[in-house]
């Protein structure tokens, strides 16, 4: 029995399967979100980490690869942020992904322009406020998933949230998925899909060096991947190392000193002035979710990521990673890894159709 998979989220986004390779900074880069479309999932671009200057570039670059549609992934509190949509409306971007609380501005012109909003949540009530903010789906993440993260199992959060939402967008599941069993798991739960951003760096075509994909091959133990707040007081899931283990014994001076030094490293790399940044660190912190001290600290995570996802300096540089880095074996190319996991789901719906009687 083999079905097409096909779901409202493959319809929204238009894609042949339902899984999306999510942003991930220094990460997601033109060749993997082309990759994945040409496999025939759906990629985010990781704007939140690009400069300025060469966004553009990044995206005509995913054109030049691909004829399937992407979407782009920002902070829409990054200084850069009108420009990035300006950029996505321009080049006809398919969709967006956001974090944290949107500027409602900024979703009213992409909007405008059929752009597909689907926001990352992680509690029931965060997927609603989005939908009555404009969005077009939603992803869901547990737990188990890498970056920043939240408390709630995702076997429990998402049938959750799915209830919350009850079907007025399509829903995709994040946190913990590598394979065809994942995702029948998220489909009987009444999700549309699943977001994967472990399994899509672990591939041939994610940006950073081998030595640093190594360091995720080799991490064959889920309980090594931990929660911290070390990095800028929120919680985030990485691989515990050298550099996590240095913050973790730090003291708040000596963390705020290291955020600002940051801060003027990532003013840089954006070409955004520091009252500019200042002026996004308090918006964010208006929104309720985090203080000011948590988004002043915000600027750590992209510049000491920078170490280990650019230089190639594992050691150095922290290791964002969801827990399914602990049991993934190989590295596999975009095309390998959605090929195996359809063959996958496609042998589970069929042995589950057999305990119902179905042929």
């Amino acid at each position: 029995m083999t079905t097409s998979l096909n779901t409202p989220l493959c319809d929204l986004l238009g894609c042949k399967y339902p899984i999306i390779q999510t942003a991930m900074g220094w990460v997601a880069g033109p060749e993997l979100v082309a990759a994945t479309g040409n496999a025939g999932g759906f990629g985010f671009l990781a704007g939140a980490t690009i400069p300025a200057e060469e966004m553009e570039g990044e995206i005509t670059r995913i054109k030049d690869l691909t004829d399937a549609p992407f979407g782009v992934n920002f902070h829409m509190y990054q200084p850069n942020a009108s420009e990035i949509v300006d950029l996505v409306v321009k080049h006809n971007v398919r969709a967006v992904s956001y974090s944290r609380s949107p500027g409602a501005n900024l979703i009213k012109k992409l909007k405008q322009h059929d752009v597909v909003c689907m926001p990352t949540i992680g509690l029931p009530k965060h997927a609603t406020k989005a939908i009555e903010l404009g969005a077009d789906a939603v992803t869901v993440q547990g737990g188990e998933g890498g970056g920043h993260t939240g408390a709630i199992p995702t076997s429990l959060l998402i049938p959750e949230v799915i209830d919350a939402v009850d079907g007025r967008v399509p829903l995709a599941a994040a946190g913990g998925f590598q394979d065809g069993r994942g995702l029948v798991a998220a489909l009987a739960w009444g999700a549309d899909g699943i977001a994967m951003g472990t399994r899509f760096f672990m591939s041939h075509e994610s940006s950073p060096p081998q030595t640093t994909k190594q360091r995720y091959v080799d991490c064959n133990n889920p309980a090594e991947i931990i929660v911290s707040k070390a990095l800028d007081g929120l919680p985030q899931r990485m691989i515990n190392n050298e550099i996590l283990a240095k913050l973790e014994n730090a003291g708040s001076l000596k963390k705020l000193i290291l955020a600002m030094q940051n801060g003027l490293k990532y003013r840089r790399f954006t070409g955004a002035s520091i009252t500019s940044l200042f002026k996004s660190a308090l918006a964010m912190s208006r929104s309720g979710d985090i203080t000011l001290a948590q988004a002043m600290m915000s600027a750590n995570a992209p510049m000491i990521i920078q170490k280990s996802m650019i230089d190639g300096k594992p050691q150095e540089g922290v290791l964002p990673s969801g827990q399914v880095a602990g049991v993934i074996t190989e590295l596999l190319s975009c095309e390998e890894i959605i090929q195996t996991i359809v063959a996958e789901a496609n042998d589970r719906i069929s042995a589950l159709s057999k305990l119902s009687g179905e042929s």
